[in-house]
């Protein structure tokens, strides 16, 4: 699934990032729209996570869900 087909179905895929990064905010996920490089902004600023680590992280919930 290419980031452009993820930014159209972030809504159906909201949830599971929920799931994943729960003490992100609805705000944080309405203002990412599943845009790759705003959540992993998020990530790294929620979690306090280095730039690597957060793309990683977000990469691997990806390929996970890539799959629905």
């Amino acid at each position: 699934m290419k980031n452009d087909t993820m930014e159209g179905k972030w809504k159906q895929f909201k949830g599971e990032a929920q799931k994943q990064w729960g003490n992100l905010t609805d705000d944080d996920y309405d203002q990412a729209q599943g845009d790759r490089e705003k959540m992993v902004g998020k990530i790294q600023e929620r979690h306090g996570k280095t730039r690597e680590d957060a793309e990683r992280e977000y990469d691997d919930w990806y390929s996970r869900i890539e799959q629905y």
